[in-house]
Formats: structure tokens, sequence, C-alpha cells
């Protein structure tokens, strides 16, 4: 009776689809009897599979706005590609998401080498978002990527590290590590970059080729650029890209320049040494103190009277320690300082250490000078290749329009992204997140850095655009 009962139930219900159709007469019905599925019939769509009527061979995984991102994308780039991926940074779930990974970050921060946690929190966020990666790379540092797993291959870089200063913006998610502060906005680095991996997933299967991700350790230190580079964070890569948020630019303007961005930069300390002896018995000693004077008075003379003025250098002395006595002459004095140069680093080196010794020499002294190479790394300066520097112009202005781009002059700051310039093609810029009325207007490495978290999604989407457009714009090469 069952067998009966089924038969005759299908065929009734056969009859009442027919009828329904002939008087809608849409043509579109499609008749599957309900014993083999029950969702099939009138484009019901099944719940239990996600399945969406219009196109019922593939789950729903992605929000609506990816029914626009086509494939047109995939071959010929413009606006509308730039336009998609604006929108979809500026998604509530993904600005929410964004700045908090940022705030995060923020409350704990970690110095150079010692991002344990930090690079943790990457990790379990690339998880989530299904990315493969490497780690660790220098220490703590992580190369993810995204994409086909072939050429070519282009990379964006964030750095992780903080800086050793107490934080003096009261808000709800200043740091809550004593003594350490991210002061120079890597925290939002960070962020964006997660933020732009986001993006780049989303889109994957319009990838035309891999987009590597550098999360970075110890930039303020300055070798964790080329620790990663000797770990093989750039095995394959053709070019490279990297942000910096600048307090100088109002939020989401960009800037940049070709050719010379940022100084290469160096720390010396030399130790001058003499004779101790007392106030009134100078004859007796030897004094460093006259000595490491002579020496400040003539370091000045190599930035205003050897190098072209047309070729920013500068030399700076910044400490100097003898004694504590107020009646005798130290037996040695210790001088220490920086200096900066858009080119012939190394010849300013020779200099410095030159103009010491023999100084130290004329007062009967004997002086030593180190460079620090081995603890700190002498930065070059970064550089943007001509190319590279077009390709961020050509993307941030088709993104944000041209009145959102400014050419920015040199500066005398170092940056050890500059290592990275100095293998592959590479292209450096700044970020706007100067509101005065938030109180963002200081500068990196002030206890009262802050920054307008609404940079976060035009970050992420502009480092998004830079990648995907370079690899469709050399895939068909």
């Amino acid at each position: 009776m069952r067998l009966v009962f089924n038969n005759m139930f299908s065929f009734i219900f056969t009859l009442l689809v027919l009828l329904l159709d002939s008087f809608t007469g849409t043509g579109a019905v499609q008749i599957i009897s309900p014993l083999n599925d029950q969702y099939s019939c009138l484009n019901i769509p099944n719940p239990s599979l996600g399945i969406d009527s219009e196109n019922r061979s593939s789950p729903r995984r992605y929000p609506s706005a990816a029914s626009s991102f086509t494939s047109a994308c995939e071959k010929e780039w413009d606006s509308a590609c730039s336009a998609e991926i604006l929108s979809l940074a500026r998604q509530p779930e993904t600005v929410e998401w964004i700045t908090g990974v940022r705030r995060r970050i923020h409350e704990y921060p970690e110095l150079a080498f010692e991002e344990f946690n930090t690079s943790l929190l990457i990790r379990e966020e690339l998880d989530k978002l299904d990315v493969e990666y490497r780690y660790p790379l220098a220490k703590t540092g992580i190369r993810a990527w995204v994409g086909t797993g072939g050429p070519p291959f282009v990379a964006l870089r964030a750095d992780m590290d903080a800086l050793p200063i107490q934080e003096a913006v009261e808000w709800k998610h200043r740091s809550k590590v004593a003594g350490k502060m991210h002061a120079c906005g890597h925290d939002a680095h960070v962020a964006m970059l997660l933020g732009a991996t986001k993006i780049l997933k989303f889109c994957e299967h319009l990838l035309n080729g891999t987009v590597i991700l550098v999360f970075q350790p110890a930039e303020e230190k300055g070798n964790g650029a080329k620790r990663m580079i000797e770990d093989g964070v750039l095995e394959n890569v053709e070019a490279i890209f990297a942000v910096h948020v600048s307090h100088q630019l109002p939020t989401g303007m960009i800037g940049s320049r070709p050719g010379a961005l940022l100084a290469g930069c160096g720390f010396f300390q030399a130790a001058i040494g003499g004779k101790e002896g007392t106030a009134g018995k100078q004859g007796r000693c030897v004094d460093p103190v006259l000595a490491a004077s002579a020496a400040v008075i003539s370091l000045q003379g190599i930035v205003s009277r050897e190098a072209n003025p047309l070729d920013s250098q500068v030399v700076s002395v910044t400490t100097f320690e003898g004694s504590n006595s107020v009646v005798s002459s130290p037996d040695s004095v210790i001088l220490a300082g920086t200096f900066r140069a858009f080119s012939n680093t190394y010849e300013l080196m020779r200099r410095i250490e030159e103009v010491i010794t023999e100084q130290a020499k004329v007062f009967k002294c004997e002086a030593t000078v180190n460079f620090f190479e081995k603890e700190y790394t002498i930065y070059p300066p970064t550089v943007n290749d001509e190319r590279m520097h077009k390709h961020v112009w050509n993307a941030a202005v088709e993104m944000l329009g041209p009145a959102k781009f400014q050419v920015v002059p040199p500066l005398m700051g170092a940056e050890d992204f500059s290592f990275y310039s100095h293998v592959v093609p590479a292209g450096f810029y700044y970020i706007g997140i100067r509101n005065e009325t938030l109180g963002s207007i200081h500068s990196g490495h002030s206890p009262f850095f802050m920054i307008d978290e609404d940079v976060l999604p035009i970050g992420a989407a502009v480092h998004a655009a830079i990648a995907e457009r370079y690899l469709n714009e050399h895939a068909y090469r």
C-alpha cells in the first residue's frame, strides 16, 4: 500500500506543478519527485547545503559583494576592480576585525626579536583565513603566501616590533606593558597587512601568481630585514612593497617618491683615552676631555666643508661622558652619535673614524671607534625603484583619486626596508594618519604617538590592490 500511495502522490504532485507552470508561464519549473529531492522543485534552496537558488552548484561561502568581483579583473585591471577591493575592505565586519587586531597588538607591545605573542596572534589569524605560512624566520618572523603558488611572486611587508617607550596617551587600549609602546605604528602595519591578506584570500581565484606576506621582526633594532633575507624570505620574489604610517599626511593620503626616499644610517661610539689628573696639576695629565671636545667640533666640518651641499648628510654627537668629578680630569671620555646620508655612507664612516682618532693624537690621547656593525648593522638608503613607484602611484590614484597622492621630499630618517630595496625592485610609501581632531599629530617615537584608525581599511585595500594588480600586469609577459 505504501508504494502505491507514493506513486499516486507523485502523480498528483506532478499535475499540480504543471498547472502552476501553465498559469505563471515561466517555464522554469523543474519537475523532480519529492521522494528524490524535496528542495529541488520550484528552485527552492536546500538550507542544509547553503546553496543559492540561482547558482545551486556552489556553496554560499562569501558575502554578496563577491558577485560583482568578476573574472574580468583576472586579465585586465580597471577602476572597477580597485573600487571592489576598497568596498571589501570597508565592510563593517572587516573594519571591526582589522581594528581589533591592531588594538590587541597595541596593548601588548614586544621589542625587537621578542615578538613571540605578536607572531602567535598573526599565525592564529592566518590559520583562520586558511593561509599557509613558514615559521620561524629571523626568530619570530613569518613568510605567508596566497595565490597559485607559482610565478610571478610579489611581496608585501609589515614590521612587528615596538619601542622601549612609556605610553603617555590615555585611552582604553593603551599599552599594558610598562616601558614598552607601539610608538611607530608597527601595530597598524601588521593589521593592514592582515587586512590585505583577508582580501587577497577572498579574491584568490583571480590571482595570476603568488603574493608573499612578510611579517618581520626587529625593524627598530636594524637587522630584522637582513636576517629575514638570510633566512630566504625573498626566495623567488620579483618585487616588494611596504607602507609606513605618517603623521605629516592627512588620514588616507598616500605619499612617496621615486629614487632615494630615506637616508642610510649608522651609529658610532668612540673611546678616547688619556691620563687622569687633578685640575690643579694639569701638566701631569693627558686630558681626554680636551681631545674629545676638539673631535666633536671637527666632526661638524665633515658635513659643512666636505660634503656636496646637494647631497644631504648628518653627523650628530649625542652622548659625551667623562667623570662625575669636578676637581679632576677623567682617564677616558666616551662619545657616541649617529650619521645619515643618501650616498657615500661608508666614506662618511671612514672620515668619522679618521677625524676622531687623529684629533685624539693631537692631544696625546688614543681613540678607538666602534660602528656597531654586528649589533645594529649599517642601514643603506631606502631607494624606490622607478617602476615600482609608478606602480604604487597607479594603484593609489585609481583607488583613491589623484588628490589623495602626494610626492614627498626625501627624509633623513632611516628604515631597514632598505635591505630589501637593494636586493629586488622595491616600492615604499607612506599613508597619512594625521587627524588634529583626534590628536593624531605626534611624530613616531613620541610617547604621545597615536593613529587615526580610519586609515586601517584604506591601507589594507591599497596593499591588496598593489599586489593583485602587479600579478595581473606581470603574468602575461
